[in-house]
């Protein structure tokens, strides 16, 4: 394999999957976040300026570069990632450089006039750690309680109590499902699935009963009707602007809810926004361009032509449509509001330059596999 690997054998069309969600988000954004950007910041492509410049720019680097860049160099900085993702998580609580920009969590870093988000970093370090751990184990290793399960759930839990410190519920539920999809994909076998559900039923019970902003949280989910206008303010107006949207939609453009009446327009809501302009109809037509990109996205881990290669590609993917279910089914009232964004969609330069980056990782991976 040479020093720098082209692209030229990568999927043609896991790439054109990805450049219409790509474009297809930017024009979402535009219109959703216009009537925000307009009141906070008299320009109506503000947000969308930020995105590109913050989010495109660096994450069209950061695509070149991974999809270029032998992926199995990765694989020698396993321990360093890991080491990464430990102190990426710390550098919020550090006084000075992390913020909580207003929020109920701590999620942010503060570099000047950047602010970054050092979770979304997290899930790409901490992936090719997980990978790397699961390609020098034998497939009985991997299976064995010892010498796979334990110290699985051990990196993994420390992982998971530096997000829980920091009231990043989401973006735990996502590492924790990427995480899995790599080890079940090694191999490890499906009583493992139902023990990890247990504990994970076991410990939102326990979040529940000791924390009120989760408890909140969980009972406006279930009942979101008990107080409309203030825990039950944001799947409310989700669920109206949604249901506005009809058959048909109002249209691009001529949403009613993104008028201050929708909190985080630009981010966490988007996807509301999208039903009420596009209407059942085409926003199905966007939900199936998102499933048939994750769809491609994992045929090419199967095509791949190594292990290390594959458990990359099934955890980007897993990742992402891990995200993309978080985010629309809380909108739809499925699951409880996290603040998940909705990848290549929403509002955020960190999440897109990282999500960016990892889902060049992916071409890379394609580039050396198999035809699929």
């Amino acid at each position: 394999m040479s020093v720098f690997a082209g692209i030229r054998n990568a999927d043609r069309t896991f790439l054109a999957l990805l450049g219409g969600l790509l474009l297809l988000g930017l024009v979402l954004l535009a219109s959703a976040s216009g009537p925000t950007g307009f009141v906070k910041f008299h320009d109506t492509y503000y947000f969308l300026k930020h995105q590109m410049i913050f989010g495109l720019v660096p994450g069209a680097i950061g695509f070149f570069l991974a999809s270029r860049v032998p992926y199995g160099t990765y694989r020698r900085f396993a321990g360093v990632m890991l080491i990464i993702s430990i102190v990426l998580l710390l550098s919020v609580f550090i006084p000075g450089l992390g913020t909580d920009l207003g929020t109920f969590a701590r999620q942010w870093i503060v570099l000047g006039p950047l602010t970054l988000q050092p979770s979304e970093l997290v899930k790409l370090t901490f992936l090719f750690y997980i990978a790397a751990w699961m390609e020098k184990r034998t497939e009985h290793e991997i299976r064995d309680v010892h010498s796979g399960l334990i110290p699985f759930a051990i990196v993994l839990s420390v992982v998971m109590g530096l997000l829980l410190l920091e009231h990043d519920t989401g973006t735990l539920g996502v590492i924790v499902i990427m995480a899995l999809g790599v080890y079940f994909a090694a191999g490890a076998p499906f009583r493992y699935f139902a023990l990890f559900g247990t504990s994970g039923g076991v410990l939102l019970a326990l979040l529940l009963t000791f924390s009120s902003y989760r408890r909140e949280r969980f009972i406006t989910f279930l009942h979101p009707e008990l107080d409309p206008l203030h825990t039950g303010y944001h799947i409310n107006q989700a669920l109206l602007a949604i249901g506005s949207g009809g058959f048909f939609g109002r249209g691009y453009g001529h949403s009613l809810q993104k008028f201050q009446y929708l909190p985080e327009v630009a981010g966490d809501s988007i996807f509301a926004v999208i039903g009420e302009e596009l209407g059942f109809l085409l926003t199905t037509a966007f939900l199936v361009l998102y499933v048939g990109f994750l769809q491609r996205g994992f045929k090419v881990a199967a095509a791949s032509r190594d292990a290390f290669g594959r458990y990359l590609a099934v955890g980007v993917m897993s990742w992402i449509g891990a995200q993309a279910f978080f985010n629309i089914a809380a909108m739809v009232g499925v699951l409880p509001i996290t603040g998940v964004p909705l990848p290549l969609v929403s509002y955020g330069g960190t999440a897109l330059a990282v999500t960016l980056t990892a889902l060049g990782v992916v071409v890379n991976v394609s580039s050396h596999s198999k035809n699929v």
